[in-house]
């Protein structure tokens, strides 16, 4: 897994190095605002959203006037929170999100619809339980685990509006199509990730 990320990012910066016009390097951040959608098995509970964060590079590569294909390397933060008559419950996943999306610009506007597949390599998954009398934590790199699915196959959906030539801003929603295991447990229920996010990019 960590030599395919290292392929990623060399793909980005070489194609920036040796980039004419239509190819253009970039920076992006924003805020992950993750939750899961519970697949069979053990689903009986429900979740809320638990905040996170996302940053990495993006390529673009124009095609044609109004379409470009924007590959992006990015860090991500995914997982839940449930909350029970116990107490709060809190899994933090790291991924590695790998998107190659088409970006597709409407008429004349400065605003773009972006979609297209995405990969997910797992890095590692924090729990986290507390109540009134305290709180314990688990950390899983997901290396040394069979817990969970080390690599998902999903999809990305959303907009980018640029701002000026540098700067755009934008939103997505990306979703997990495999479940993160086989076989659904209390400890490990069956689900697919969903993120909806909002940030902003630099392009150089």
């Amino acid at each position: 897994m960590k030599k395919l990320i290292f392929l990623a990012a060399s793909l980005l910066v070489a194609g920036a190095v040796h980039a004419q016009s239509p190819i253009r390097i970039g920076i992006k951040a924003g805020l992950n605002l993750p939750n899961i959608i519970k697949d069979n098995g053990n689903n009986n509970f429900s979740t809320k959203i638990n905040p996170g964060f996302n940053a990495g590079l993006t390529l673009d590569v124009n095609l044609i006037e109004g379409l470009a294909i924007t590959p992006e390397l990015l860090y991500s933060q995914k997982g839940y929170k449930l909350t029970s008559n116990a107490g709060e419950f809190t899994q933090t996943t790291n991924f590695i999100d790998i998107p190659v999306l088409a970006t597709i610009k409407l008429g004349a506007s400065p605003l773009h619809l972006v979609v297209g597949p995405e990969v997910s390599f797992l890095l590692s998954t924090k729990n986290k339980f507390q109540n009134g009398f305290g709180s314990a934590e688990e950390k899983i790199v997901e290396d040394d685990a069979d817990r969970f699915k080390k690599s998902l196959f999903g999809g990305v959906i959303g907009f980018r509006y640029d701002i000026n030539s540098n700067v755009d801003i934008h939103g997505r929603y990306a979703l997990d199509f495999q479940k993160n295991n086989q076989n659904g447990s209390t400890q490990t229920p069956e689900y697919k990730n969903q993120v909806f996010s909002v940030g902003f990019g630099y392009k150089f």
